[in-house]
């Protein structure tokens, strides 16, 4: 799979070393053998892939500079502190174990744009790389600093008091399914004054569980948190950039919550601000935003959309539903750090559990479901709309339509070759009605 989230396939079917070479060959004639930052997630065929990309990035002339295994938003924050033309990072993010991707990083930090990415798939397609000769190859060297690095960033942030967080000693339970953020997450909160307790934090790729942290997925730690009586839990993705939060109570509070969590805490500091998302997320960042005399910008789904349109717009926070939190003042790109760091400061600061701060948020029900991805998807989008033509329809990605007190919003997937389909509502049934009525639709021939 191809597209604005990058190259992802199943290693050794669809994501193959030649495959490799010839997307890191591309990127690398793009960067003009400039310099190009380079991370990976903990997988056990990151290696092997780490291999093929450093071949390509070299024949094309590029420097290297080799972060190994860490987290996708300390890539990002290092491509733009180092003024690289660009990076890549080696991680299938939520997939199972057998993927593995590519994520292509711009020489501003943040994703490629779609118009970008036609331009390496091009390259593929036409076979045209700048191969350098012997004596024009790249380098490539290593640099571990970045951990440290990216934790100061955060550390001195102005939402971030350390201090007064050190003084709670919160007790934290931290899920990171042996991802890259057994690498960094556990030093963050260690550098909070946490007391930190790890489960699965040993970044070597064997997956304790399926690594998307959504509450189905996360039942070991909920029984950690009640076990150990912690204040809360994390759970990281394994390359870090999505956090999901488990209350006190062994809740899983849901990943909708992160941002929505996180947005709460920010615009109480700075209301009257801009807040971006995309078209899959909750309304309840347009309840709190309200709430703040803010406003709220959607975008199609993906990390670079939402990113690029934050920047553009000035806004003050925005990010994804799945747990993906973006705050401007440390860079532009979803990071569960600074995610992990801003729900601590704002229990700080309320002196409240997470499980008050989150009964606090605006109620609604989300269901989510995924479709056999087929050749009947434009027809049947089709047939949706004329269903649900008294409903305010948006087509910047897939078909959404809004009611007045729910939604659904049905689009072909980024990461996953599937349909997702995903409605919310005040109450359950409705939103499940929803999501059924839309899985009907799609299944017609």
């Amino acid at each position: 799979m191809a597209g604005i989230s990058g190259v992802r396939g199943v290693v050794g079917e669809s994501l193959t070393p030649d495959i490799v070479l010839k997307y890191s060959s591309a990127f690398g004639t793009l960067c003009k053998f400039g310099k190009v930052i380079l991370g990976r997630d903990s997988r056990g065929s990151g290696e092997m892939v780490r291999s093929a990309v450093v071949s390509g990035l070299l024949s094309t002339g590029c420097e290297v500079i080799d972060l190994g295994i860490c987290a996708t938003p300390t890539v990002q924050i290092a491509v733009e502190k180092l003024k690289a033309k660009g990076g890549i990072i080696i991680t299938a993010s939520h997939n199972l174990i057998q993927w593995n991707a590519l994520k292509f990083v711009g020489a501003d930090g943040i994703f490629l744009s779609e118009e970008k990415s036609r331009r390496i798939f091009d390259l593929v397609e036409n076979g045209k790389f700048s191969y350098k000769r012997w004596d024009k190859l790249g380098k490539v060297s290593f640099d571990h600093s970045w951990n440290k690095r990216h934790i100061n960033k955060i550390l001195k942030l102005s939402y971030i008091n350390p201090q007064k967080i050190r003084k709670r000693k919160f007790r934290v339970v931290l899920d990171c399914c042996n991802g890259a953020g057994g690498v960094i997450s556990p030093l963050l909160l260690e550098t909070l004054g946490c007391e930190v307790i790890e489960l699965n934090c040993k970044p070597d790729g064997n997956f304790a569980h399926d690594p998307e942290p959504v509450p189905r997925n996360l039942v070991s730690l909920c029984n950690a948190v009640k076990r150990k009586k912690a204040d809360l839990g994390f759970a990281n993705d394994p390359d870090v950039d999505r956090l999901a939060i488990v209350s006190e109570k062994g809740a899983a509070l849901g990943e909708e919550a992160t941002l929505a969590l996180a947005t709460r805490f920010i615009l109480s500091r700075k209301p009257n601000s801009r807040v971006m998302t995309n078209i899959s997320t909750s309304r309840m960042i347009d309840d709190i935003a309200k709430e703040f005399g803010s406003s709220v910008d959607r975008t199609k789904v993906g990390e670079a959309h939402v990113a690029r349109r934050l920047k553009q717009v000035k806004g003050t926070i925005g990010g994804e539903g799945n747990g993906g939190v973006i705050l401007p003042e440390l860079h532009y790109g979803r990071d569960a750090l600074v995610g992990m760091a801003l729900i601590l400061q704002y229990m700080t600061e309320s002196k409240k559990s997470i499980s008050q701060l989150f009964s606090e948020l605006p109620r609604y029900f989300m269901v989510k479901k995924n479709a056999k991805l087929t050749t009947n998807l434009k027809r049947n989008l089709a047939k949706l709309k004329r269903k649900y033509s008294p409903g305010k329809i948006n087509l910047i990605d897939g078909v959404r339509i809004d009611f007045e007190n729910s939604w659904l919003h049905i689009r072909k997937s980024n990461t996953e070759p599937v349909v997702r389909v995903i409605a919310e509502a005040k109450f359950k049934k409705q939103a499940s009605k929803l999501v059924s009525d839309g899985l009907k639709i799609l299944s017609q021939g």
